[in-house]
Order: structure tokens, then C-alpha cells, then sequence
């Protein structure tokens, strides 16, 4: 079990500025994010998008902006699970909150912070008939966390965006074969990226079919082979594959949190402007994730309200105690 003070739902910047807040208040914070690594959107989506409204940043990356917050945070010592969704809360008592994620990780909290952007990313699946029945472990998988569990075996990937093309070029050295399936001729991903598939495509170290889709797929308990047809001619071909990678992208949504007896409107999570806490005393929401009377989804408008509730949270945990921050400077280096 893991213990915390708050435990912070999505890793994406608010909730990475959460802990620096937090951290002033010597609140220590672990977060929990169904993506891979941490970033939310900025990172899986856009992570080369300049931002312009960050104070003190005439234009930042994305990815820099999710790098700095982490630099930002590291004096703190937080805690991550990734790759794994908040299935369950509980609340035990009058201030401890028990979490449990999709893999049986157990998160024990003092305060809960919903941090998840516009709600947990879901992979967006294909319409392949008996997909699921491949799903959990048995060959079908819509995010990469390990990729030395692949190697020297079969693999299918179909997509034709940055993800499928940057795992596509780091993948072609670790599995035995490689396919990679796009319903165009085109792709949606960086020219560099492209060029560098055509190459490992001509060079035979990779099998690219193009404007073609999924059918279907087939194993006996495990998957054993990929069916794809082609667009125009209809032909079907099947490729032997240990594991199918779709990566179609992401869809947000509110997941098992719309099971938690919040007051949600529009999913989105209603909040009391005052500190950012929701209809259940020790649960907070920040970001935009929720909604209130003029609410903006500005990544700046999250660190405000990070702020905010970062000092109710510590009164909330140590009620009638007063606080201090002090900035000490030991060697030339900050401390809190």
C-alpha cells in the first residue's frame, strides 16, 4: 500500500504544479495518471506546441513547460503510478480516502485531488470484431509501457500519427517482425518520422501496408494472427502477430470518477470557487476538469486554483493549526 498526503488524479501540468504548492506546506504528493508518463495531453498529444500564456515564458514547448514543472516539484520527492486508472474510492473515517487503480495498486490519502484535465484518456479501439477478447495481456495492447516485453516476438502496429510512427522507428530494433497498417497513403505525423519508416519499409526491416485497416483477429486464448483489407480492393491478408498495437489516439473521459457521488454538470466537476473543494469534504477538483461561474480552461487559471487548494487542503488535514513557509538557502541552493 501506498501512503500520501494527497493523492493527485492525472499528471498533467496542474497537477505536477499541485506538488510544488503542496510541497511548501511539507504535503508530500503522489499522483496517479492512466498515460505512461507524465504530461497529460501536453506531452501525449502536442508535446512540440508552443504555449504563450504562461507567465514569464514569452512562448514555451509543451514538453519544456511538463520538464520544468517536474524540475520544479523534484525538492518534494512525490510519488508516481502510471500507466494505471483510479477504478475505486473509498473514504474511511472523516479524512482518510482509500484508492484503488485498474492493476490493484492500493493508494491510502489524507485528501484527494482530481487532476485530470478533461477526464482519464481512453484509448480510442477500432471497430475489429472479438478484439476485447485479446485485451488484458493477451496480445492486444493500446499503450507501450514496457518495450522489452516484445522482443523477439510479432508484432502488428496500425495508426498513422506520431505515436504509431515514433514506436514503429523504436520498435523495428527490438521485435523479431514488424508491420505496421495505415488506412492512407499519407501520414498524420512529422516528415522526419516518415521518412525514416519509408526507409526501414525499403530496406525490409519493417512491413508497411498502406491504405488498408484492420478486419479481424484470430488465436486460440492468445492472438495468433492479424486479418487486414485493403481499402479499394477489398482483399484480405493475414499477418502472424503476437501482439496488435492500435494507436488511433486518445478520447477523454470522466471514467469511474462519475461513480463517486460528485455533483458533475456537463462533465465537468462542480467546485466552490473559495478553495476548489468539491461536494465531499477532502476531495478537491482543479484544472479542467472542472467548472464553475466563469471559468476559463487556461493552464494558468490551474495553477491559481492549485494554489488555493493547496492551503485548504493543509488546513483541511490540520484543522486550527497556522503555518509558515520558510525559504532557507543552503550552498546557493533553495530549500523549503
Amino acid at each position: 500500500m501506498i501512503s500520501t498526503d494527497i493523492a493527485i488524479i492525472g499528471a498533467g501540468p496542474v497537477g505536477l504544479f499541485a506538488i510544488f504548492e503542496a510541497g511548501l506546506l511539507k504535503m508530500r504528493c503522489h499522483l496517479i495518471d492512466y498515460l505512461p508518463q507524465v504530461g497529460g495531453q501536453l506531452s501525449e498529444i502536442y508535446p512540440k506546441k508552443p504555449i504563450y500564456d504562461i507567465p514569464g515564458y514569452p512562448t514555451v514547448l509543451a514538453q519544456e513547460l511538463i520538464d520544468n514543472l517536474m524540475e520544479q516539484g523534484k525538492p518534494f520527492h512525490p510519488g508516481f503510478t502510471l500507466g494505471e486508472r483510479i477504478e475505486g474510492l473509498e473514504k474511511r473515517g472523516e479524512a482518510d480516502f482509500v484508492l484503488t487503480t485498474n492493476m490493484g495498486t492500493i493508494i491510502e490519502a489524507k485528501v484527494v485531488v482530481i487532476a485530470g484535465g478533461l477526464g482519464c484518456f481512453e484509448p480510442r479501439k477500432p471497430a475489429v470484431s472479438g478484439l476485447e477478447q485479446f485485451e488484458n495481456g493477451r496480445g492486444v495492447n493500446y499503450m507501450i509501457l514496457d518495450p522489452e516485453q516484445y522482443r523477439g516476438q510479432k508484432m502488428v502496429i496500425a495508426g498513422g500519427g506520431d505515436s504509431a510512427l515514433d514506436w514503429t522507428i523504436f520498435l523495428a530494433d527490438v521485435v523479431d517482425e514488424l508491420t505496421l497498417v495505415h488506412r492512407s497513403e499519407s501520414f498524420r505525423g512529422a516528415p522526419d518520422s516518415v521518412n525514416k519508416v519509408m526507409a526501414l519499409a525499403e530496406s525490409g526491416r519493417i512491413n508497411l501496408v498502406l491504405n488498408s485497416n484492420l478486419n479481424s483477429v484470430s488465436g486460440n486464448g492468445k492472438l495468433e494472427s492479424v486479418e487486414l483489407i485493403h481499402n479499394k480492393s477489398l482483399e484480405t491478408t493475414s499477418v502472424a502477430a503476437d501482439h496488435l498495437i492500435p494507436l488511433f489516439g486518445l478520447s477523454p473521459k470522466l471514467g469511474p470518477i462519475e461513480q463517486w457521488n460528485l455533483n458533475i454538470n456537463k462533465s465537468a466537476i462542480e467546485v466552490n470557487t473559495d478553495d476548489y473543494s468539491t461536494n465531499i469534504p477532502g476531495i478537491y477538483a482543479i484544472g479542467d476538469i472542472n467548472t464553475y461561474t466563469n471559468k476559463l480552461k487556461l493552464i494558468l487559471c490551474g495553477f491559481h486554483e492549485a494554489a488555493l487548494m493547496s492551503h485548504s487542503a493543509y488546513q483541511y488535514m490540520n484543522p486550527g493549526v497556522k503555518y509558515t513557509m520558510k525559504y532557507t538557502t543552503v550552498n546557493g541552493v533553495s530549500e523549503f
